[in-house]
């Protein structure tokens, strides 16, 4: 950022907003990670969130230094009943795809098997490098959609660049506190598997041409945790009261 930038108060107004922008687009991210890794050893998770959210911020710097690249994957690429389907259109419609096929295993394996049967499903611990592959996938359908969340925020590169890297080191600080969260409740496990599954879904929807306010998306998911915080909150009062 030159020094009329540095200068300028709007650029640190911008800077703040698209920074919280970030890290709520990250969330979803995070969580992704966190249920991924949450199968491998106790000691390699916290190696896989940070690399998990280091390759994100990798792509996500990647794509803003390629912004000519990324305005051409507006371009129809080619055209399929009527309609025409563009690079952007086609990540979004696998990256969704992924994720709802992804979700909808992780639900059926956590309520329908047994600890037992989930366990031999997956042949047992996880490998560390197909977890990894799993992350960098959706690391480049989540950091797509930052970068031109970004890019239709911020004009300045320097601005975004920098937006980015503080919400990712923002996501590393958090990471471990929301993915223990997540693993402590069974019930959040579910919920959080739920929202990656509605996202799937908004992805998918975004793929084919259908626009989804995220503001939707988001308030949905906000009420939800909401409710389910105060469901936690009932069963332990509940497990006192029992135990007195």
């Amino acid at each position: 950022m030159d020094l009329e930038l540095l200068s300028d108060p709007d650029t640190y107004v911008s800077l703040l907003t698209l920074t919280a922008m970030e890290v709520v687009l990250g969330i979803d991210n995070i969580v992704f990670i966190s249920i991924l890794t949450g199968k491998l050893p106790e000691a390699e998770q916290p190696k896989a969130r940070r690399l998990g959210l280091s390759l994100a911020l990798i792509f996500r710097l990647g794509l803003l230094a390629a912004l000519s690249w990324i305005m051409r994957l507006t371009t129809p690429l080619f055209t399929a009943f009527g309609f025409g389907f563009s690079g952007r259109q086609l990540i979004l419609l696998a990256g969704g795809l992924f994720l709802v096929a992804k979700s909808t295993h992780e639900i059926y394996a956590k309520i329908e098997l047994e600890p037992s049967e989930a366990a031999l499903g997956r042949g047992g611990r996880a490998s560390f490098g197909l977890i990894l592959l799993q992350i960098v996938a959706l690391d480049m359908v989540f950091s797509l959609d930052s970068v031109i969340t970004a890019v239709g925020m911020a004009q300045a590169l320097g601005v975004m660049m920098a937006a980015v890297v503080i919400a990712v080191l923002l996501m590393l600080a958090f990471a471990g506190t929301i993915s223990d969260f997540v693993h402590r409740y069974p019930s959040m496990k579910v919920l959080a598997l739920s929202f990656l599954l509605l996202i799937g879904v908004m992805l998918v929807a975004e793929g084919l041409g259908q626009h989804v306010s995220k503001a939707y998306i988001y308030f949905a998911m906000g009420f939800s945790l909401v409710v389910e915080l105060l469901n936690i909150r009932l069963r332990k009062r509940s497990r006192r009261a029992a135990s007195s």
